[in-house]
């Protein structure tokens, strides 16, 4: 549970069903889901081969949605829930669009942002930090990204 008594793991599983989708397509399962007061306002998995767009991530995306719907480009009032480590493009949409929290349930050792690589939100120039939580569905997340990459070697 959050702060706000809302189900982690509900949110979650509906970044891995985003996921899953995006896999289907042929992109890399990502999925993410940006929720404000206890309801999804945005949901969303990675795009960049459909939409011929490297920044199609998942989090831009769902973040792309809420921006719009709420004719704003900060969402203080928003959670997101992603199923990867945030990379450093994304992290920084994060830190812009000042997200409350963010939730990932696979570290990224590679292409990681937030808790591997540059640790963006620990940068003195970033603009603004989000609590951050992780682990949550880490074994079904990665399990995912792990049977996706094996298919394509």
């Amino acid at each position: 549970m959050t702060k706000d008594n809302y189900d982690v793991a509900s949110f979650m599983e509906q970044a891995l069903v985003e996921a899953r989708a995006a896999a289907e397509r042929g992109e890399v399962p990502v999925g993410a889901v940006l929720v404000r007061d206890g309801e999804v306002v945005a949901k969303a998995g990675n795009r960049t081969l459909e939409l011929h767009d490297p920044s199609a991530h998942a989090e831009l995306l769902v973040i792309r949605q809420a921006c719009a719907a709420a004719k704003s480009q900060r969402l203080p009032d928003c959670d997101l829930y992603v199923t990867l480590e945030p990379c450093t493009l994304c992290a920084t949409a994060i830190s812009f669009a000042r997200i409350r929290r963010v939730y990932f349930a696979a570290d990224d050792a590679k292409g990681g942002a937030v808790t591997n690589g540059v640790r963006f939100f620990d940068q003195p120039t970033c603009h603004h930090e989000p609590e951050v939580y992780s682990g949550m569905c880490e074994v079904e997340a990665g399990e995912l990204l792990r049977s996706f990459f094996a298919a394509r070697r």
